[in-house]
């Protein structure tokens, strides 16, 4: 059936094309002969293919645009004649005898026009006249349709200021009379379309209508370009007789496009001088209109033109805009009970931009704003719909995008108030948007105070909230989330060695609430910090550890003992293994010999009890070694004690390739360069040769396994050990011993029962050529090489 109405609509619209082109035919046949009373006759005929009812308003459109193009050849026609000596008030009269009042009343509006431009009678009679008249036309489209053409000559042939066309000292006003009449009478014949036809068809209706509204809306354009529109008659006459019209009519949809046409057609001040009667009519507006995008728009507008120039502003202030709109934002929540949470969320979300552009140093102001927004949201529980929540954030963004800086954020009060509305997730993603800010500006986050403030506001990251367990999470999403929070605690810092201290205690005091999932992301960065302090203190001061101060890196070393342990509920015991030993060498740095031997202790008992992973021990026990032997701070018994232990972990070790690794990188821990006291020569040898015996036992389970020895790198790498040795000017290390060891990884690489490893191939020929490049450097240490063959 639609099917058949559509094409019964072209039908009728070729039919009126047809009928309109046959009889403009004949028209331009009368204008060429000069043939008035033929051409008023044709055209009049032509102009009554406009009476249909029968077409859509936008085919109705395609055949007025017809008549439209035809009327202008008409109305040149009638400026001719009335060049020629031809009474234009004749014509006037003359046209009026056309037999029906759709032609006729198009015709006089032509003539109107000529009359006009010919100042025969003053514009305002004129006008006046035809606005009056065209009042016969009361079926909604045909009366639009003609008052556009009305509209459209008559809009440069206004009384206006400065115009041709000016009369007495009224004529300004006579001009928005005649624009506001026609004005009042097309919104009248727009809202009244919704009544025509059956119910069943409202909807086509309602699409009908939004296809002609830029009809009405032209005359307020029409309104805006009248010159002699002050400041003073715009709010006098023209704003309060165009919103009397948008509050009668009670239509939602003439109400919102005829208020979004008012804030963009008039100038911003205009707006910002007359914001009273504007917001006014809010509250007015029924109840279903957008009410929420108009007041956006509105304060979109404004706060552009703040931006425009700072001259501006004070005006602001004088007005008192910032209390009309949050004033009237009020009322009109108040006004539409039903409005849904997004238009409340919506709505404070840009009274909030607008004063973070018009009074960016008035913070007590933002605030209110939020302060406003959770008491109209107080008692309605978490916001659920995800438009709105997404608002929200919106809302929470707008101060640390204009600030750049959470620190004034953390100023607002109320705030972390309205983040107590937002669900689990959209927590987080505002806390995610914080951390992002900081990182962004690289904010740095001063006082204790502030710190404690920006992990409430953050909390989401922080801590499981609503009861949300960590494995409904995606796991990628998760690390990122604590990375971020990882990268935030690097940004606290003060120079102020007791507010840093306090800074550090209260990140321990929320991350350890974090749950075991969380601790191996946020433990290290505070571990870190306070590393950080710690080094400071004792660069500080040559005796910085006396009983006066209140921070020292002694209360500090128990406070990261304290949060360490928390590691081994994880349990993540590598993670807090590398952390001793961190803190070790701390403790190393500050001559804190029994604070470094506990540490030590703890990561032996780590070692021994919870890391049994073959893989991970090899990585501790390499990570023991490497600790061990930087540290200078351990007297001779308590060195003996750790490295006897670290010497035993290397010996048993799963992996007799990991075995050697391990005992001949214990070799370091007897001869460290730069310590005379540290240089035991024969245990350098005896930890070389235990490895050599570790190696040969290697080869031989090879052999009895696979039946073939297994690689000879191991030889290689002991090699290269004893050349270190040899080098450093080992008395144990002779050339002898060097000798024996190339000629037996030469004979082992050439034994048929070897599997052929190219990559020991090379490490070995490499190592033969650094020897014969030793040699030739001359000086002591080529003396020392020359007696080694290779």
């Amino acid at each position: 059936m639609i099917s058949d109405g559509v094409e019964d609509e072209e039908k009728w619209l070729a039919a009126g094309i047809s009928g309109l082109q046959q009889n403009a035919f004949y028209m331009h046949r009368a204008l060429d002969s000069n043939n008035l009373r033929d051409a008023l006759k044709y055209s009049a005929q032509m102009l009554s293919e406009l009476r249909t009812s029968k077409l859509s308003p936008h085919k109705y459109y395609e055949l007025y645009m017809r008549a439209f193009d035809e009327l202008r050849k008409l109305e040149m026609f009638f400026k001719e004649e009335a060049r020629r000596g031809c009474s234009i008030i004749d014509l006037y009269e003359l046209v009026q005898h056309a037999g029906n009042i759709l032609p006729r009343l198009y015709l006089l509006c032509t003539v109107g026009s000529v009359y006009i431009k010919s100042k025969e009678a003053p514009a305002k009679d004129v006008l006046k006249d035809l606005v009056e008249m065209s009042r016969g036309i009361q079926n909604p489209v045909r009366g639009l349709f003609l008052r556009s053409y009305l509209s459209q000559v008559s809009r440069d042939k206004l009384p206006d200021i400065g115009s041709e066309y000016e009369g007495d000292a009224d004529t300004v006003k006579d001009a928005v009379e005649f624009v506001l009449q026609n004005f009042t009478e097309m919104n009248k014949l727009w809202v009244r379309m919704q009544h025509q036809g059956p119910a069943r068809e409202k909807e086509k209706r309602e699409k009908e209508r939004s296809e002609l509204r830029d009809l009405v809306g032209k005359n307020l354009h029409v309104l805006s370009q009248i010159e002699g529109v002050d400041l003073e008659l715009y709010k006098d006459t023209v704003l309060p007789r165009v919103l009397e019209q948008v509050v009668n009519c009670k239509d939602e949809l003439a109400q919102f496009y005829l208020m979004d046409c008012i804030i963009q057609v008039f100038p911003d001040e205009y707006h910002l001088q007359t914001l009273d009667i504007l917001l006014g009519a809010c509250p007015q507006l029924q109840p279903s209109v957008d009410i929420k995008t108009v007041l956006s728009q509105l304060m979109e507008r404004l706060s552009n033109y703040a931006a425009s120039s700072t001259e501006v502003l004070p005006e602001f202030l004088q007005v008192e805009a910032f209390s009309k709109l949050s004033n009237a934002i009020g009322k009109v929540i108040e006004a539409q009970v039903d409005m849904p949470i997004i238009g409340v969320v919506t709505l404070y979300s840009s009274l909030l931009k607008f004063t973070l552009h018009v009074h960016p140093d008035r913070l007590d102001y933002a605030d209110q704003v939020l302060g406003s927004f959770v008491k109209k949201l107080s008692g309605k529980g978490k916001i659920e719909d995800s438009r709105a929540t997404k608002q929200v954030v919106a809302l929470l963004s707008a101060p640390l995008e204009k600030y750049n800086d959470i620190v004034t954020a953390l100023k607002l009060s109320n705030y972390p108030r309205v983040l107590e509305f937002l669900d689990s997730g959209t927590n987080k993603v505002m806390a995610t948007v914080i951390i992002q800010s900081i990182m962004k500006n690289t904010t740095h986050v001063l006082t204790a105070e502030k710190v404690e403030a920006l992990f409430e506001l953050i909390k989401g990251l922080i801590e499981d909230l609503d009861g949300t367990p960590d494995d409904e999470v995606d796991e990628e999403d998760f690390k990122e989330e604590q990375n971020s929070v990882a990268r935030l605690i690097q940004m606290f810092s003060n120079d102020d060695s007791e507010e840093m201290f306090k800074i550090i205690c209260t990140v321990k005091k929320h991350i350890l609430t974090g749950g075991p999932k969380r601790l191996p992301f946020t433990v290290p960065p505070l571990v870190f910090s306070s590393l950080k302090l710690v080094r400071k203190l004792q660069a500080q001061d040559e005796n910085p550890f006396g009983d006066e101060a209140s921070t020292t890196p002694k209360k500090l070393f128990q406070l990261l003992t304290q949060t360490i342990e928390a590691l081994l509920n994880v349990p993540a015991p590598e993670l807090a293994l590398r952390l001793y030993l961190q803190c070790a060498e701390a403790a190393n740095d500050c001559d804190l010999e029994p604070v470094a031997y506990e540490f030590f202790t703890q990561a032996y008992i780590l070692y021994e009890e919870e890391i049994s992973d073959s893989k991970a021990q090899v990585t501790a026990i390499h990570l023991i070694i490497g600790t061990l032997q930087r540290m200078h701070v351990f007297g001779v018994e308590n060195r003996d004690t750790l490295t006897h232990k670290a010497t035993g972990y290397s010996a048993k070790l799963l992996k007799k390739p990991d075995q050697c690794r391990a005992v001949y990188a214990c070799s370091h821990l007897f001869w460290v360069d730069d310590q005379e006291t540290m240089k035991d020569g024969e245990r350098v040898l005896i930890c070389l040769k235990r490895a050599l015996r570790i190696a040969n036992a290697a080869q031989q389970m090879s052999n009895a396994t696979r039946g073939s020895t297994g690689p000879v790198a191991l030889f290689v790498e002991i090699l290269n050990k004893y050349l270190y040795f040899f080098e450093k000017g080992n008395p144990q290390i002779t050339v002898a011993s060097v000798q024996s060891l190339i000629e037996l990884i030469t004979t082992e690489l050439h034994s048929d029962s070897t599997s052929p490893e190219p990559a020991t191939d090379a490490f070995f020929a490499s190592t033969l050529r650094y020897i014969q490049f030793q040699k030739q450097k001359g000086g002591a240490v080529g003396e020392r090489y020359e007696s080694i063959k290779v």
